[in-house]
């Protein structure tokens, strides 16, 4: 792969290096994740600066979908009209997968968590690579059929 076509996001760099792919977005976002919180009495935090970036988008007609596995989070995705399926798994779906435009795919260990963004030791790969993007989007829509 062209080195290019790689990129990490280390810890902290995860929202400096992924919010502005989410804005960029045009046609779809997926996103299939472990846990997602929603901080809403912290709008300053990046995770919430993340979550936003995710609403603005779905705004402008960026057709999000999220698989994920805890009720809470399907219950303000659902609210913000966001499509969302929640996965009821007898083992956890521990997944980190982040799909735009069907170009990009972000994979890695970060939630989207205030302790993923900010305390953790995390690491994710942004890739711009089409084979690979084209076997995750597959991977994907088995998940969202």
């Amino acid at each position: 792969m062209e080195q290019n076509n790689l990129e990490l996001a280390i810890k902290k760099e995860f929202p400096r290096k992924v919010i502005p792919l989410i804005e960029q977005a045009k046609s779809s976002i997926k996103i299939i994740v472990y846990d997602w919180r929603w901080y809403p009495e912290n709008i300053g935090a990046s995770i919430q600066v993340f979550n936003q970036a995710i609403v603005r988008a779905n705004n402008r007609g960026v057709v999000v979908k999220a698989i994920v596995q805890r009720e809470d989070i399907t219950k303000i995705l659902k609210k913000l009209g966001i499509w969302v399926k929640k996965v009821d798994f007898s083992r956890t779906l521990h997944i980190k997968l982040l799909i735009i435009d069907e170009k990009i795919v972000v994979l890695g260990s970060h939630n989207y968590t205030l302790n993923a963004f900010h305390l953790n030791d995390e690491i994710s790969v942004i890739i711009k690579n089409e084979e690979i993007v084209k076997k995750l989007n597959r991977f994907f829509g088995n998940y969202f059929l």
